[in-house]
């Protein structure tokens, strides 16, 4: 089987988010913290978080990309375990099934969405309305352009006195 797991190249989530995913977290794409909510009012690090950001499932930090890896049956129950409490305890599930179904259909979803993909397959997010105001999430592979060597395009370079 396979999942998403957050990749870092450089400290730019750290700049871009509210709270950052570490490095090789467990991912989701995680459009649920956005309902109820009105996106189109956000600004800022939230709005880069819901326009953006796949959700690490350690830290509920956010993540720009993320890569395809191999998971095992042991811990994508553990994931849908942790989820479901996570739906229990801070979005008031009614009940223990309740918030185990939606786990299980978030963790599914991801499953799905793997399945097909190559392992270390780096994936984007982009998250919007649409017309009726619903959450639309598309995902798009990104790959290296054939022929052309891989080259740095830019560093981050930490200021004194900068806050993550």
């Amino acid at each position: 089987m396979k999942f998403l797991r957050t990749i870092r190249f450089d400290s730019s989530d750290d700049h871009v988010f509210e709270r950052a995913a570490a490095a090789d977290e467990w991912a989701i794409p995680g459009g649920f913290l956005f309902a109820g909510s009105d996106p189109e009012n956000l600004t800022g690090k939230a709005r880069q978080a819901f326009a953006n950001g796949f959700v690490g499932m350690a830290s509920f930090g956010h993540s720009t990309l993320v890569s395809v890896a191999e998971i095992d049956e042991v811990e994508t129950e553990d994931l849908v375990r942790s989820l479901a409490g996570v739906f229990r305890q801070r979005f008031g599930a009614p009940d223990d099934d309740s918030a185990t179904n939606a786990a299980h259909d978030e963790i599914g979803f991801v499953l799905d969405l793997c399945a097909d993909l190559p392992i270390n397959t780096l994936l984007a997010l982009t998250r919007s309305l649409d017309e009726a105001g619903g959450i639309r999430e598309k995902f798009r592979t990104l790959e290296a352009p054939t022929g052309m060597p891989h080259a740095r395009i830019w560093d981050v370079v930490e200021e004194p006195g900068d806050a993550p």
